[in-house]
């Protein structure tokens, strides 16, 4: 097997578990602790989109759905540039989701105890968990040349996660009014330092 696609494995098993680690206290949140949960397509459209790019990065990692071994060889360099921001970008969201705490959650919502979460990667962006799945799932289609990852992410993905941004910056804002309006003020949108 090719030694990038040994080292993707190896990763993507260890950064899912430690996002599962990093997430546990939020998932363990009860429904009665929900202040606010939007009904909206993006609750569960976006994630299972990343879902379906994580089933495709798991048959490219056994060469399922990826270029021929000679165009893999003539981009080597591209695939380890992919690789290094699947590594880094799969950290930074295991990162994110531990700065969350109780407050993670799959879906949009706000919890009645909810503390505005200002630390960690949030002091500079608001949405650093969408930032690196975006970037992690488009660095590992390169590192593994998935010819179906590059375009899912791309075309469907982002749009997705930056609509989903937007709509749950409006309901923070909706919730924690002035305090959400001056953090805004202080940190990135999805790229530091930008709106």
């Amino acid at each position: 097997m090719d030694p990038i696609n040994i080292i993707v494995a190896i990763n993507l098993f260890v950064s899912m578990s430690a996002n599962m680690a990093a997430a546990k206290k939020g998932m363990k949140s009860k429904l009665s602790n929900v202040a606010e949960r939007p009904k909206t397509y993006l609750q569960k459209f976006p994630p299972n989109v990343s879902a379906v790019i994580l089933i495709l990065a798991i048959a490219a990692v056994f060469n399922l759905g990826t270029f021929q071994e000679v165009i893999k060889a003539e981009y080597f360099t591209y695939r380890i540039i992919g690789l290094i921001f699947f590594i880094v970008f799969s950290w930074v969201q295991v990162g994110s989701f531990k700065s969350l705490g109780e407050f993670y959650a799959q879906d949009i919502l706000v919890f009645k105890n909810h503390n505005l979460i200002t630390n960690g990667f949030y002091k500079y962006i608001r949405h650093p968990q969408y930032l690196s799945q975006i970037l992690s799932d488009l660095g590992v289609g390169i590192a593994l040349m998935g010819y179906l990852i590059i375009p899912l992410v791309i075309v469907i993905e982002l749009p997705l996660f930056i609509l989903r941004a937007v709509f749950e910056d409006k309901l923070l804002e909706k919730h924690f009014k002035e305090k959400f309006v001056n953090y805004k003020k202080k940190s990135g949108f999805i790229i530091p330092f930008i709106g």
